[in-house]
């Protein structure tokens, strides 16, 4: 029996436009992010700063447009003050959150000279576990104010007179979190980031801040935490944060790529919350989502459990997953549901940006190379523009454990009227069956296809490696082809699509 998926679309059903923040990532001090991933002084490929410039590149590549810094858990201990100055006179400290020795070779002044030489936004951190108020604005003049008092004046002796400029900053990181240090009930953490939020709006009332939701729908105090902190800080805060993390777990494939499912519901009901809160105080904005953590993550493995004991080792091999066909085609899934949520989520970190879950890894001393989850992101960044389309699923369904059925195919368009763009992402998540596509195109005006890409293997676990870097990457699908303005072609078991078409 034919399976087939059918999507409707019209170019007058707009979401929203895409936002360049959607594609950004995260680069925290954990593991080999930092030390041996953007930073590794000596290597061949590194530039006179010690950034390694193969990993510029494929940063360039990915299309990140904005990357949160420099945590994560790492950042509610921080001292933000240890990586500036004189790099022989930082002292290290330990990392009670990853259990490891920060030796603060890089700090805030490097981290922004690599920003501006990936070309990316940067979205700053404050830590609100074992610091405050005074700290937040401290870091906020070193990097913002003019030349003319103390911290810009440090800035500038440090070799950096003219202002950074940030203007995306997040108030701590999951302060409900136990695991936190300096973790907070939503009671202590509201008054604490409506205090830090005021303060920093009098230094700079442009600033964009991001407020901490709960770390995870599946915390007890999912919801509950939202609408306590957002009760306290809606009217100085533009942001709250949503963090997702996915697996496949025992062996079960169905539930894993209908992942996107818990997405989807993740952000409507923190939406749900945030215009609850606006009503009940009859407030005029709307409370927008950073989704500044998401990606496919094994906690369960070995090499994301930090070290014990009396070893607090610089930059320790930790969450080093390598992945497979399938996770990439969820993170390609995952993707969908952001653009589909583009009118509320107005910015998104894939955590994290290298070795750490992520989609670049590098070898000391050696090779950098794009693990399989590179492709559907850099593909997606690259190519999504214009406007954010409503896209209807007419779709058979797929039997799972977590949510019991879940549509076998997913997709999203985008439409880019002025130059006649139109692309179609599309995920067929059945874990056994292919899937037939067809698509109306009548309404868009003669478009012809440009490209098909699709993203399978037929081993789900088939990965990339040093050795093999290439084995999973988008290939031509040439059963997909457009006659008498209709699409139609074959989506294989377990696999992303990327649909290129133009009017003219």
């Amino acid at each position: 029996m034919t399976r087939t998926v059918t999507l409707a679309l019209h170019p007058a059903f707009r979401v929203a436009p895409v936002r360049p923040r959607t594609f950004g990532a995260f680069v925290e001090h954990l593991g080999r992010c930092v030390y041996g991933g953007i930073f590794e002084p000596g290597h061949p490929a590194a530039d006179e700063a010690g950034f390694r410039t193969d990993v510029l590149e494929l940063t360039r590549e990915l299309g990140v447009t904005s990357v949160r810094y420099p945590g994560g858990n790492f950042v509610s201990g921080y001292r933000w003050e240890d990586g500036v100055g004189p790099v022989e006179e930082r002292p290290a400290r330990h990392d009670l959150a990853w259990h490891s020795t920060e030796p603060n070779t890089v700090g805030l002044d490097e981290f922004m000279a690599w920003a501006e030489r990936a070309g990316v936004e940067p979205m700053y951190a404050v830590n609100l576990g074992t610091r405050g108020v005074s700290e937040a604005l401290d870091v906020l003049q070193y990097a913002n104010a003019p030349q003319g008092i103390a911290l810009s004046d440090e800035r500038a002796a440090n070799g950096h007179p003219e202002p950074y400029g940030i203007r995306m900053w997040c108030l701590g990181n999951e302060m409900d979190g136990p695991w936190q240090t300096g973790h907070k009930t939503a009671e202590e953490y509201a008054r604490t980031a409506a205090e830090t939020a005021r303060a920093m709006r009098q230094e700079d009332p442009g600033l964009e801040l991001v407020v901490c939701g709960s770390s995870s729908s599946q915390m007890p105090t999912f919801g509950t935490w939202e609408a306590t902190v957002l009760a306290e800080t809606y009217d100085l805060v533009d942001m709250v944060s949503a963090h997702a993390y996915y697996a496949e777990k025992d062996g079960d494939q169905a539930s894993f790529l209908a992942s996107a499912d818990d997405m989807d519901h993740f952000i409507d009901s923190v939406v749900a919350t945030a215009d609850h809160v606006r009503a009940e105080l009859k407030a005029e904005k709307r409370i927008m989502v950073s989704f500044d953590e998401w990606n496919v993550w094994y906690q369960h493995r070995a090499e994301s459990r930090p070290p014990e004991g009396d070893d607090w080792p610089v930059a320790p091999v930790l969450l080093e997953d390598t992945y497979n066909a399938m996770d990439a085609v969820v993170v390609g899934s995952l993707l969908i549901s952001l653009l589909r949520h583009s009118d509320r989520v107005a910015s998104a970190s894939l955590a994290q940006l290298v070795n750490v879950i992520a989609p670049i890894m590098t070898a000391p001393g050696g090779e950098a190379w794009r693990q399989t989850t590179f492709h559907p992101f850099a593909l997606t960044a690259r190519h999504a523009a214009g406007e954010v389309l409503d896209v209807r699923i007419d779709a058979p369904t797929f039997a799972n454990e977590r949510f019991g059925t879940s549509s076998a195919a997913d997709a999203v368009a985008t439409w880019d009227e002025t130059a006649g763009d139109l692309t179609l992402f599309v995920v067929n998540r059945d874990p056994e069956r292919e899937l037939d596509l067809a698509v109306d195109l009548a309404d868009f005006g003669g478009v012809s296809l440009v490209e098909a890409l699709t993203l399978h293997h037929e081993d789900p676990y088939a990965a990339n490696t040093q050795d093999a870097p290439d084995t999973v990457t988008p290939q031509a699908n040439d059963s997909i082809r457009v006659e008498d303005g209709r699409l139609s072609g074959a989506l294989p078991a377990i696999s992303w699509s990327l649909v290129r078409l133009h009017r003219g």
